[in-house]
């Protein structure tokens, strides 16, 4: 037992002076950044990363050192990277906007319409696992209601909670619903941002195929699938094509 306790210590310890270290890097960064020193606040932040530390302030304080130092790429993955952790920071998606307009590329964006459109927005208001609390909570209540229901002495009582039983079942299929969807969508959205300076994008995965579009640095695109050393790809405009893996870097890795 005492050696136990010891080792638990001794990890506390080592916790602590990691944090502490973690923290000093950063204000050291900071401070960097604030002197202008862009490249060697950049350097900073991103040993931060390496050590397995992540956070939408991290991210979105690299994108800002690349975005100062006008690499288009690296500022745009960053800021989407942030903004995958952290979806409603308005600071992140306005920086987002400005590093966008560094880029050559103007794709159109195809804005999704209708109730599939309605039904995403709704998903989206809480996590998957959230979603799937919410629905434990509701079966529990449930619960209640039935045995409230099942002991109940007056006829009134018994309507009364019946009725919420089945508000409750159907509270519960909302729910579990809500989190498949907010899942599956979570699980297919994975956006990439193409760092070769330019590349083409053919209709088939080999070399030799029809080009279909060049893009360059900065342009976001979604990765459908991957096949050797290609990954098919949907542009903002629903373009379906294929680009050399190489040439882009998936936000979520």
């Amino acid at each position: 037992m005492r050696s136990i306790s010891v080792i638990l210590l001794l990890f506390l310890i080592s916790f602590a002076n990691a944090n502490e270290s973690i923290q000093a890097t950063f204000k050291k960064a900071n401070d960097l950044y604030h002197k202008e020193k862009f490249s060697e606040a950049v350097t900073a932040f991103e040993s931060i990363e390496k050590q397995g530390n992540a956070s939408s302030d991290l991210y979105f304080n690299i994108a800002n050192c690349y975005y100062k130092l006008g690499k288009v790429a690296p500022s745009i993955y960053y800021y989407e990277k942030a903004v995958l952790l952290n979806p409603d920071d308005e600071a992140i998606k306005t920086n987002l906007s400005f590093a966008q307009k560094m880029a050559i590329d103007d794709i159109k964006v195809m804005p999704e319409v209708g109730f599939k459109k309605i039904l995403k927005e709704y998903t989206r208001v809480f996590h998957y696992d959230t979603w799937a609390w919410i629905a434990v909570l509701i079966a529990f209540l449930s619960l209640l209601s039935f045995l409230s229901y099942y002991f109940g002495n007056t006829v009134l009582l018994k309507r009364a909670f019946f009725s919420l039983f089945l508000l409750f079942i159907v509270g519960i299929g909302i729910t579990v619903f809500s989190a498949f969807l907010q899942k599956k969508w979570s699980s297919n959205y994975n956006p990439a941002v193409v760092f070769a300076a330019s590349t083409t994008l053919k209709s088939e995965p080999k070399t030799t195929s029809e080009d279909v579009v060049t893009l360059h640095e900065g342009t976001k695109v979604y990765v459908l699938a991957t096949l050797g050393n290609w990954s098919q790809v949907e542009l903002t405009d629903k373009t379906k094509a294929w680009i050399d893996k190489e040439a882009i870097r998936e936000v979520k890795k």
